[in-house]
């Protein structure tokens, strides 16, 4: 069997998220060919190229980078070939066309942030939070032609704290996404990952996790509480879940509900003017404790609460 060091890898990615990955390949000592990332895209006030993230680690750490505008370009596939690597890595990266991830003779392992099959597509530790779970993880999986669906490698189970948000429980996933890509790409090495077919789970069963749009991030006051509640963790920090106030856009950032009979229509709010704003659900109250308003930054209610005039 191979060993570890020996495994050439082009690793694909481009955000945060995949630098998490790619730098637990180097600091386990992989040999890493390539690493493939988006090209450059303006950004900021003065909209001047910026590269990703991934492409800034690997540039600090003197890796090769490939930034092909299309996936499917002979001069790119060709460059590919003549890397000859053994295996492909993709985390966080757009799809991959078959002739790239069926190149390497280990073919390509995918790291995605759930417990596969459960929470495929493009937004998995959002919409684990907002479906209320109190358990995700990450898997790695070979890639085939439907997406999320290949041969699971290896999983990690990471327990979602009432607290945690999209942001906190991104930053856990993200770290042991790297952990499990190392131990799964050593397993590769030794011969002792075969891969197995993710379960057979009837379509009612599955809960998927489509990308979120606009429309998703709107507060239904019909719901629980705790159901918004949950939407308000599993938008926060980004994009922010949002409800109108008084005819602007106004977002929660942090919320907390109680249980109680409001008398109340649900999304009628009402507040002491200092210390509190609360929304009626359709069984108790959502309290918005971080918010922003139309055309202002976030903040405490409190401080919101200084300069709002309830109607």
């Amino acid at each position: 069997m191979a060993l570890f060091k020996d495994l050439g890898i082009v690793f694909f990615g481009t955000p945060d998220f995949a630098v998490a990955s790619l730098k637990a390949l180097v600091e386990a000592g992989a040999n890493i060919a390539a690493v493939v990332t988006a090209p450059d895209k303006p950004a900021g006030r003065g909209m001047q190229l910026q590269a990703s993230a991934v492409k800034q680690y690997a540039i600090e750490h003197n890796l090769p980078v490939l930034q092909p505008e299309k996936l499917k370009n002979p001069e790119f596939v060709q460059e590919l070939k003549n890397i000859n690597a053994d295996l492909h890595i993709v985390v966080a990266f757009r799809m991959l066309p078959e002739v790239v991830w069926n190149m390497p003779p280990l073919g390509t392992v995918n790291v995605h942030a759930s417990l596969l099959p459960q929470y495929r597509g493009a937004a998995p530790i959002n919409w684990a939070i907002i479906n209320g779970e109190t358990e995700t993880g990450v898997t790695t999986f070979r890639l085939k032609h439907e997406i999320d669906t290949g041969n699971i490698l290896m999983q990690q189970k990471v327990a979602i704290l009432p607290e945690d948000n999209i942001g906190t429980l991104y930053q856990k996933l993200m770290e042991e996404g790297g952990k499990l890509l190392v131990a799964t790409v050593k397993g590769l090495a030794e011969g002792t990952l075969q891969g197995i077919p993710q379960d057979a789970v009837a379509e009612a069963a599955l809960k998927h996790a489509p990308k979120i749009f606009k429309e998703d991030t709107l507060i239904n006051w019909t719901k629980t509480a705790k159901e918004i509640h949950d939407l308000v963790r599993g938008m926060s920090p980004i994009p922010g879940a949002y409800t109108m106030l008084q005819g602007k856009t106004f977002k929660i950032y942090k919320s907390h509900y109680e249980n109680a009979a409001t008398n109340a229509e649900p999304g009628n709010y009402n507040t002491d003017g200092k210390s509190y704003l609360r929304f009626a659900a359709a069984d108790g109250w959502l309290y918005a404790d971080e918010v922003q308003a139309d055309g202002k930054k976030r903040m405490p209610i409190s401080d919101f609460l200084r300069g709002f005039r309830a109607q």
